[in-house]
């Protein structure tokens, strides 16, 4: 039994003036076992502190848990189970809830791996030069470019969902996530600026993006959106390296409206265009209202775009840039 140091120090200041372990007991201050037991330990210690428990003996020694941290950071990957018998190869014998705790005992946390583009040395260089070049500019300076995104896709009830539940509901209505084999897909482009969103228009169905289509885009959707947020103000607009982009024919024809192209921008940097936020709120979005057909998943897209606040996102650009110095040319949070 646990007692608290108060009831200690009565039962030893009763003990200290005569009274034995019977006596104090027929107070009822404490079962007669616990008194006996903190009369002991007083004797032995000369105190009323509670003596800690030494606790079950570690499994595995300083070494071997050193080692255990070694070959999971090798692979990050590599599960508690797989740990354990390359731990036993290598001379250390834990269970599988062992090594877990050890790994959690250095901050070795068990999470979904976040999903990012592989980057090449190229993919590096070009982050790096890029970064530097703009390292710089102030959230204002960013305020002057129009970002876009070559045609991106939107599913309906895209993406995973998390649900509770209790053991044997796996296949509760209200536990399963339905499924279509193929499921409401549309092509979008779409620009924005620190002034707002611009101009989102969807795809036909079965149109691949060429330059001429590329052409009609900017003609039709860019071209409205500077004159609407910008007027005669000088802004920069940035598209990312798809081959219709670095088309001869849309680089000429974006000179003869004089449109400054910011860049070049690396490849694989979703970090480097903050519009692939917005395209995750869109998505986010559009997974709760759950559209039943394509119809409707175009006009909750249109309602959507409409409501994004932009500000926030052309703000953290000069922190996505010092974040990928700090990293060296790799994937950052953003």
């Amino acid at each position: 039994m646990v007692t608290c140091k108060e009831t200690r120090a009565v039962i030893i200041a009763l003990h200290k003036k005569g009274f034995t372990g019977k006596d104090i007991a027929a107070s009822k201050i404490a079962p007669k076992s616990t008194i006996y037991r903190i009369i002991k330990n007083f004797k032995e210690s000369g105190s009323i502190v509670v003596k800690k428990a030494s606790g079950r003996p570690r499994k595995s020694s300083k070494r071997q848990d050193h080692l255990l941290r070694l070959i999971q950071l090798q692979d990050r990957g590599t599960t508690s189970t797989e740990l354990a018998q390359e731990g036993q190869q290598a001379g250390v014998s834990a269970f599988a809830r062992t090594v877990r705790q050890r790994l959690l005992e250095d901050g070795l946390v068990s999470r979904r791996a976040a999903k990012k583009p592989l980057l090449s040395r190229k993919n590096i260089r070009d982050r790096l030069i890029f970064c530097k070049r703009y390292r710089d500019w102030t959230a204002e300076d960013w305020g002057k470019v129009i970002f876009s995104e070559s045609p991106f896709q939107l599913f309906g009830a895209s993406g995973k969902k998390l649900v509770r539940r209790r053991q044997g509901e796996r296949y509760h209505q209200s536990c399963v996530m339905p499924t279509v084999k193929h499921p409401e897909t549309i092509h979008v482009w779409g620009c924005f600026s620190a002034k707002g969103v611009g101009s989102l228009t969807v795809l036909p169905k079965n149109t691949a993006m060429n330059k001429e289509w590329y052409q009609h885009i900017l003609r039709e959707q860019l071209l409205p959106t500077i004159q609407e947020q910008f007027g005669d103000e000088q802004c920069l607009f940035q598209h990312d390296g798809a081959p219709c982009h670095k088309a001869k024919a849309i680089t000429k024809w974006l000179g003869e409206q004089n449109i400054d192209i910011l860049g070049p921008r690396p490849g694989n940097s979703p970090e480097l265009n903050p519009i692939g936020n917005l395209w995750s709120i869109l998505k986010r979005w559009v997974d709760k209202q759950k559209p039943t057909n394509s119809d409707k998943l175009q006009a909750l897209i249109m309602q959507e775009w409409a409501t994004i606040m932009s500000q926030k996102l052309i703000d953290s650009m000069p922190g996505r840039i010092a974040e990928v110095l700090k990293k060296k040319g790799q994937h950052c949070k953003y």
